[in-house]
């Protein structure tokens, strides 16, 4: 900042003439008292004075000027820790000091807040202070955990005190204020850390994590937490997100395995890395002395390669002649293009989590008793409150809160698994038996079915938004949530078994989640190594999982997006009009045997096929981001290497698809690993393995090239399924496709012109928007007009001299000389898209049938063709044109706002009406007037599986006689000759019908029981007949006409809830037969 004198300063130099003065007013160390020091006379209203310029100047005016001045005057280290630390414990009841440390307070939290650079809202003021700042910070809370004189921290908790022994329904805001105060300002504490850019010129151990927890066991910071944490939804609500902050900056990096290892055992884990290290050590000196220089290569050498395109390289050093390997790999040493380097994806701030951390001894007892406490007792009120609280979006709730959380979900889980490992363990050499070893209610908030929408959920969200950090947390705590569930599946107690089950069921039951494992394992792509761990443990543990459930529970169902079948696939493909007429003929899609048919089609596809679901792995995205993961294989861990073998092992032989790993970068990584040069250590565990699985899958390699030797071009290049599929049984996977329907058929309302029609249906598809099939059939009209015309004229000109010659022969006979036909003029569509609305489009189709085009649909290519008849003269293909034309100009226009589509509807089936009509013509009389007395053979019985049978019977075979009729319509005649046949043979099978309904061989023996009941049969039947022609004589003619229509449409109505239009004709022709049967038996009764 330049101001008139000339001179440069940092802040100005009134803002610091205040804050100095201030500060000096606040107190300080006295000569007489032993260098205690002593509070000045307005000491708290100093202390309020720094407090409105931290908040009027620093934050309203964003300049950080204030926050400078007191950390060049050393204010949080030579004031704010001296007055806090001169509040002894037992003076609570004074309420100075209590007012002066809590003012303190209020001035460390926005001294120690984290700072943080948006470069969107830093000025100059920031770039010139923030530096300085994010060093004093550390300092500040050096001299915070590791005062000398008093517990820092405890004193401030002490400032807190009173507010939260008061109930949550009676504190008042300034409780809720200052307890908000003391975990922000545990947050601050736990979040500083020495900036990455920047030197600090103290000691790392004294702000290091160590150090950090060291003095929150110390100074009662856990228990702290542990107390608002075990009655959060009870006596504390919105201090969650705070507590969750500050858990996860004490838990972020720290290897929990390490809490649960006893002294002894962490002495042997020590003992076995330096093992390995020196074993590694000796490995490289080994590798490297067998080409070690000695006293006669020291000098330099030179050589040169002459590469296959005739330019020349130079290599150097006397090291790299020793052989062609060596060669190649110092030409690449030497290369000068270095690729571009891509911007790090993923977060490199406080919030990261990949960072590995190291604890000492010290640090991981106070920490292994909070674990083990806050499992006991924090977890599931915490974390079922906060997420809650993620649910519904609340506003304290951050964008980061929700990475924090399932990052530390995940965390304790782990923590919770390793602790149960180490009690199993104990209590077998303990006692040898298997007692209830499950501690699963301590982790119950996130084993429910709330917890797991949430998470799918936010998986999804940071998925589709590209948000690799959160993702990668949220990947970890449904991987964290896999194995507890397992572990809870093989517990020796029936209800975890169940419950276990009953979790995976709902995991696995959505395709949703199957679908986003899947689409994550395929898109990674240099988002870092701690996404590439946590992407390739979740798939390699959901498919672990999933395997072993799916052994469990064969019948394991899966919701997937339900599938239309085909009929309601081809009309939704199909216009308006279509549609609607499938509707109308629709009947077979409501059968019952349809019904079936699609049930069990919905429960094959539903039911869990885990080879089959393997397969979505087995593609070259999921390859490459094993191969990814792999290639630091010099840095993995055994569990990590194992993870890659499995997968490798699954893609070759477990679902055959080796050739997904016949590529030359791929091949020369596994060489490598095994091979060298700095490959796997043979000493280690996995070796072996390793060795066997590379060598088979060599050798299918090979085997592979020899069958096919186009592996050795693809081999350069990555593979697809269907080239894959190719490469690996020689020839191409089979599809089924569907076959398309052709759109219905249509016509144009009421008795219309020809030329009203097409003027009609040209203006419908021009209010489809449609003007590229007018213009295409316009074109091909024109040069069939133009060919059709010009073979008549040649027809006219061409003698036929044979005809002449008959003439001459024949004087006497003078007949027409017969016309040549002309040829079909054939009309290709130009593009599949023509092709489809030729088969589709039913408008487009009207069209070409009223102008008189003949169509030929091949419906099992999609192929479609048109052609001129030779009936279709020139001047009718120019007519049609001209009216094609005249209508695009001057569409027609219709009365009331109606469209030309309303003229326009299905064309209507004449076979069920032709039938109809046959049947009403129908009587119970013959022709011949026969008349049929009784019903043929009685009434039988009938079950109901073969009445249903019958039925579906019948529908088939209409639906066969449709299909026929359409194909090969039948004209009116033909119809009448079946009727008069079907009569015929009716009548006659009536009149072969013989009496044994009535006359057999018993009727001969006597039987008086059976005669007298007969008889008092008779005279009730008598009796009843008498009533009812009496009924019927006082009745007039017209009441008992209507009585007889209402009788036969009550009738027909019942019967036709279960039948169709068929059976309804059926059964009113022998209920009309039985009715008047009867009637003809009461008159004769009668008379």
């Amino acid at each position: 900042m330049d101001f008139a004198d000339g001179k440069r300063y940092i802040v100005d130099p009134d803002v610091q003439a205040h804050i100095s003065s201030i500060v000096s007013a606040l107190g300080g160390n006295a000569a007489d008292e032993n260098g205690q020091y002593i509070l000045g006379d307005d000491a708290l209203a100093c202390l309020r004075d720094l407090k409105r310029w931290l908040k009027l100047y620093d934050e309203k005016l964003n300049r950080l000027d204030v926050a400078r001045c007191l950390a060049e005057s050393n204010f949080v280290g030579g004031d704010i820790l001296q007055i806090l630390a001169a509040w002894p414990e037992n003076t609570t009841e004074d309420k100075l000091k209590f007012k002066t440390a809590l003012s303190c307070l209020e001035l460390l939290v926005p001294l120690t807040w984290p700072i943080e650079k948006d470069p969107q809202q830093m000025t100059e003021n920031h770039h010139r202070h923030v530096p300085y700042l994010q060093i004093a910070q550390v300092g500040y809370k050096r001299s915070i955990i590791n005062f000398d004189g008093a517990r820092i921290l405890h004193t401030a908790v002490r400032c807190a005190l009173p507010s939260i022994a008061e109930s949550m329904k009676n504190r008042t805001a300034r409780d809720e204020g200052i307890i908000k105060l003391l975990l922000y300002f545990i947050r601050n504490i736990s979040m500083i850390a020495p900036p990455l850019n920047l030197q600090w010129n103290g000691d790392d151990s004294e702000v290091s994590r160590s150090a950090l927890i060291d003095a929150f066991g110390y100074q009662d910071i856990f228990h702290l937490l542990l107390t608002v944490s075990s009655t959060m939804g009870e006596e504390f609500s919105t201090q969650d997100v705070i507590i969750l902050d500050i858990i996860f900056h004490i838990v972020k990096g720290v290897d929990p395995e390490e809490l649960f290892w006893n002294e002894k055992k962490t002495a042997d884990n020590k003992i076995n890395e330096l093992v390995r290290l020196r074993k590694k050590e000796a490995t490289m000196l080994s590798s490297y002395q067998k080409n070690a220089p000695t006293r006669h290569n020291r000098f330099g050498s030179m050589i040169w390669m002459q590469r296959d395109d005739a330019k020349m390289t130079t290599v150097t050093s006397s090291a790299a002649i020793v052989d062609c390997e060596k060669s190649l790999a110092r030409m690449d040493s030497t290369k000068r293009f270095k690729p571009p380097r891509r911007p790090y994806k993923g977060e490199n701030g406080p919030l990261e989590f990949y960072s590995p951390v190291s604890l000492s001894i010290n640090a991981k007892k106070h920490l292994r008793l909070f674990v083990e406490d806050f499992l006991d007792s924090s977890f599931n009120p915490l974390f079922g409150h906060i997420r809650k609280a993620i649910d519904r979006e609340a506003e304290r709730v951050m964008d980061y809160h929700p990475r924090q959380f399932f990052y530390v979900v995940n965390w304790f889980l782990l923590a919770e698994r390793l602790r149960r490992d180490l009690k199993g363990k104990e209590k077998i050499t303990q006692s040898n038996t298997t007692e209830d070893l499950g501690s699963f209610p301590l982790v119950a908030s996130v084993l429910n079915q709330e917890m797991f929408i949430t998470l799918v959920k936010a998986m999804n969200s940071k998925f589709e938004n590209k948000l690799w950090s959160d993702l990668s947390a949220a990947m970890k705590c449904f991987s964290q949530i896999l194995l507890t569930v397992q572990e809870m599946l093989l517990s020796p107690l029936e209800e975890d078994q169940e419950i276990a089950g009953n979790i995976l069921s709902r995991f696995f039951y959505e395709e949703t989640i199957h679908d986003l494992i899947t689409g994550i394992a395929r898109t990674y792509k240099d988002q870092g190594f701690g996404y590439l761990d946590a992407v390739t443990e979740i798939t390699h543990i959901f498919l672990r999982v999933l395997e072993n459930y799916s052994k469990i529970n064969t019948d394991l169902q899966v919701r997937s997006k339900r599938k239309l079948n085909r009929k309601n696939r081809a009309r939704k493909t199909d216009d308006i009009n279509g549609s609607a007429l499938d509707e109308d003929g629709g009947e077979d899609h409501d059968s019952s045997e349809s019904d079936e048919a699609r049930a069990r089609y919905i429960s094959r596809e539903r039911r869990l096929d885990f080879k089959r679901f393997s397969l979505r792995f087995v593609t070259q995205g999921c390859v490459n981001t094993f191969v990814a993961f792999t290639i630091h294989y010099n840095e993995l861990k055994p569990d990590q290497l194992k993870r890659a073998h499995r997968f490798f092992y699954r893609v070759a032989f477990k679902n055959e698809m080796s050739v997904m790993l016949f590529r030359v970068d791929i091949i020369a990584l596994l060489y490598k690993m095994i091979k060298g040069p700095q490959g796997l250590d043979k000493n280690s565990s996995g070796f072996k393995e390793w060795e066997e699985l590379v060598r088979q899958i060599l050798k299918k390699c090979l085997r592979k090239t020899q069958e096919r030797p186009e592996l050795f071009v693809e081999m350069l290049f990555s593979k697809n399924n269907t080239i894959a599929h190719f490469l690996e049984y020689g020839y191409q996977k089979q599809t089924s496709t569907l076959k398309p329907r052709v759109a219905a058929e249509l016509e144009v309302k009421g008795n219309k012109e020809w030329d009203e029609q097409i003027c009609i249906v040209v203006s419908a598809i021009l209010n489809r928007n449609e003007e590229d099939h007018l213009r295409w059939l316009k074109s091909q009209l024109m040069n069939a007009e133009i060919e059709r015309r010009r073979w008549e004229d040649n027809s006219k000109l061409i003698p036929s001299t044979e005809r002449d010659l008959e003439a001459q022969e024949t004087p006497s006979l003078k007949s027409e000389p017969e016309r040549v036909k002309a040829l079909a003029i054939l009309i290709q569509p130009d593009t599949s898209t023509r092709q489809v609305a030729l088969l589709k489009n039913g408008f487009l189709r009207l069209l070409v049938k009223l102008i008189g085009l003949h169509q030929d649909n091949n419906i099992e290519n999609s192929e479609v063709s048109l052609a001129v008849p030779p009936s279709l003269s020139a001047d009718d293909v120019q007519k049609a044109l001209n009216l094609i034309n005249y209508t695009e100009f001057n569409p027609p226009v219709f009365e009331s706002g109606q469209e030309a589509a309303d003229f326009i509807k299905p064309k209507s089936s004449d076979n069920f009406s032709r039938k109809k009509s046959a049947f009403d013509d129908e009587s119970n009389t013959s022709d011949d007037g026969h008349h049929q007395f009784f019903e043929p053979g009685g009434p039988t019985s009938a079950k109901k599986l073969d009445l249903l049978e019958t039925i579906k019977k019948k529908k088939s075979q209409r639906k066969e006689e449709q299909e026929s009729f359409d194909e090969h319509p039948i004209s009116d005649a033909q119809l009448e000759a079946r009727k008069a046949a079907r009569m015929k043979r009716e009548f006659d099978k009536n009149r072969r019908i013989k009496s044994e309904l009535f006359v057999h061989d018993s009727d001969e023996e006597t039987d008086e029981e059976r005669d007298r009941e007969f008889f008092e049969r008779e005279e009730k039947l008598r009796k009843r007949n008498k009533i009812s022609i009496m009924k019927e004589l006082l009745n007039t003619e017209e009441v008992k006409e209507s009585m007889n229509k209402s009788t036969l449409k009550r009738s027909s109505g019942v019967i036709s809830d279960g039948l169709d239009e068929q059976e309804e004709e059926d059964f009113l022709f022998s209920a009309g037969r039985k009715r008047r049967h009867k009637m003809n038996v009461i008159d004769s009764d009668t008379e």
